[in-house]
């Protein structure tokens, strides 16, 4: 990536604060079917491709759903 690539912003990102606050929305559809979460959630989309941290937090949060969903125990 040059420093062009990471000046440039897609005029669909939504930026961390929205992304943020539809991750839990975009990881629940995400984990049943990835494309329709792409297609309903362009914007956040587009952003955890750019965003490292966002991304980060996407891909924390897809392990707690997995892992809640493999073990019917009660969290501790």
């Amino acid at each position: 990536m040059n420093l062009d690539d990471f000046l440039r912003t897609d005029p669909r990102d939504v930026g961390c604060g929205e992304a943020m606050e539809l991750l839990h929305a975009y990881a629940d559809l995400h984990t049943a079917d990835p494309a329709a979460a792409r297609d309903r959630y362009p914007g956040v989309d587009i952003h955890l491709r750019a965003c490292g941290p966002c991304s980060t937090d996407f891909e924390g949060l897809l392990t707690l759903i997995s892992g809640s969903t493999a073990s019917s125990a009660p969290p501790r």
